[in-house]
Parts: C-alpha cells; structure tokens; sequence
C-alpha cells in the first residue's frame, strides 16, 4: 500500500456538552477534502482517543468510514494501553473497512524492546493488518527502536513509521535504514520539508485541521519540483508549526479551527483551555495562513 499526501490526523469536535458533534465533523471534513487531502487519520493522539469510550471510538471510526469517496485513504488509530485491546480495537477497525491502522507503544506500561517487538508481531498475527507504526517518544515515553524496526522491517503488514520524535537524524536513519521496506511518514510538522526532501511521500498532519489548504499547497508545491517556492511556503507556516510544537497542541488546533471558521468545541479534561495569551499568539501566527 502506498501511503501518499497529506492525511489529517483528525480532532474529534465536542459540543458544549462534551459529546460528539458529528455536524461539526462533517464540516471540518468537507474543508478538508476541498483542500485537497489524500485520506483520514481518525483516532490517533489529536483526536483524544484516549478521553473516550470503545463506543464512541467505534461511532467515529464509522462516521469517517461514511464520509470516506473510494480512494480516500483510511487509517484507523486503534492504540490501546494492552495487547488484547489493540487487537480488538484493530479487529473492529478492519472490519468497518478501513485500510490501515495506526499504532503507537501501548501508553503507561513503558515495555521493554523485546516486549514491543512481541506486542508487534502478535497484533499482526492476529488481526492481519496493515500497520503504520507511530514515534511519539515525547508522549508515549519510550522510543521505537532499531532493535524493534529491525525485527518487524521485512514483514509486507508493517508499512510505514509516522516519525513524530522531531529528530531529522532519526528520520535520514529510518529513510536509509529501511528504504523500500518501511515507508517514512512525517509526523514532525515543523520539519515536514526536511522528511520529505528525505523520501516521505506522506504526511499524517494534525496541523491540517486548522491549515489545510496551507500544507496540502506546500505538499503540492514540493511534488511540482519547485523547492524554492516549498521552502518559502514553509517559512510562512513555520512559526504556526513551532508554537503548535511548544505544547498544548490539541487544543490549539481546536483553536485554530475556530479561527478558520469551523468551531469543533475544547478539549476534553484534564486538557483545559488555551490561556488569552496563548490564544493571541497563535492567531498572530495563524495570520499569514488564514488567506492562503
């Protein structure tokens, strides 16, 4: 499967009450889709999947396996702090019809390397499932190492790495180390450039919630062979990448949404609202992007 484009790592909206707002999820789809995105990312860290419940999960994975035109990529975030909960999130996902999943480390058990390579590969057995592995050391606390790529890289299932350490030395590693077996995916929106003058066709992109047309044009831009118009692209997105990088990233691209146009509610607890100066300096930097 080739992963290609740009694919939003979907927020899930909220209405007041804290419940899924599925109309304004149809709308942030549909910007989305004008903008040019290549498929959908639901369920993975931008969308809380961690705030919510198996049914809501499912309701989600199935609202955007509806919206979903054939051709759409479709990759289905089903991370779970156990074995046994990623395969079943897994099993659900594949049955909906979804192409992939995406996978990080199982969240607050830190297992050791030779634990991930086995969690790994009994997924995999179980479900026979496309997988997009997921680096997120910052959050997840615990490094996908070489010692695990190595042992999963011939598999045909293990398609490709969203790299999300924000290390560009990583990322060469990855693109080198595991060319034409495991397909580099960016995940570092600051240094998106970077990943894919190093071979990353793809980007799973949170920031696209709230600047798709931006990044979908720089992706655009890069593929038409024109490098020094992507570079000025992305040094107009780059302060917007950094402060989203900064912290409290979820609830700046709610935020961002909301200056677009397409409020899709906060975040919910224990994430709490952007303070009036992060708000402030957010809009600043969403300025030169809001007429893109």
């Amino acid at each position: 499967m080739k992963l290609q484009g740009v694919m939003p790592a979907l927020v899930t909206p909220f209405d007041a009450a804290g419940k899924i707002d599925f109309a304004a999820f149809e709308k942030l789809l549909t910007n989305l889709r004008e903008a040019g995105v290549s498929g959908w990312v639901p369920c993975g860290s931008s969308g809380e999947y961690n705030f919510m419940s198996d049914e809501e999960r499912d309701s989600v994975l199935k609202f955007v396996k509806d919206f979903a035109k054939p051709g759409e990529i479709l990759i289905a975030g089903t991370n779970a702090p156990s074995t046994a909960g990623v395969i079943a999130n897994t099993l659900r996902a594949k049955e909906m019809g979804y192409d992939a999943v995406l996978l990080a480390t199982p969240f607050y058990t830190k297992p050791t390397q030779a634990e991930l390579i086995k969690h790994f590969q009994t997924v995999l057995e179980a479900t026979d499932m496309p997988i997009v592995l997921y680096s997120y050391p910052d959050k997840d606390g615990i490094e996908l190492g070489w010692e695990v790529l190595d042992a999963l890289a011939d598999d045909p299932r293990i398609i490709g790495i969203k790299e999300s350490s924000g290390s560009l030395q990583r990322a060469i590693g990855i693109a080198t180390r595991y060319k034409d077996r495991i397909q580099l995916v960016s995940g570092s929106d600051d240094i998106a450039l970077d990943f894919m003058f190093w071979g990353a066709d793809a980007w799973i992109c949170g920031p696209a919630n709230c600047m798709a047309k931006a990044v979908c044009d720089l992706d655009r831009t890069y593929r038409s062979g024109d490098l020094d118009k992507a570079r000025a692209q992305m040094a107009t997105l780059y302060t917007a990448m950094n402060i989203l990088e900064s912290g409290k990233f979820v609830q700046k691209l709610k935020y961002g949404c909301e200056i677009q146009g397409m409020p899709v509610g906060e975040c919910r607890a224990p994430l709490g609202p952007l303070t009036d100066e992060e708000k402030a300096d957010f809009r600043a930097a969403m300025e030169p992007i809001l007429n893109w």
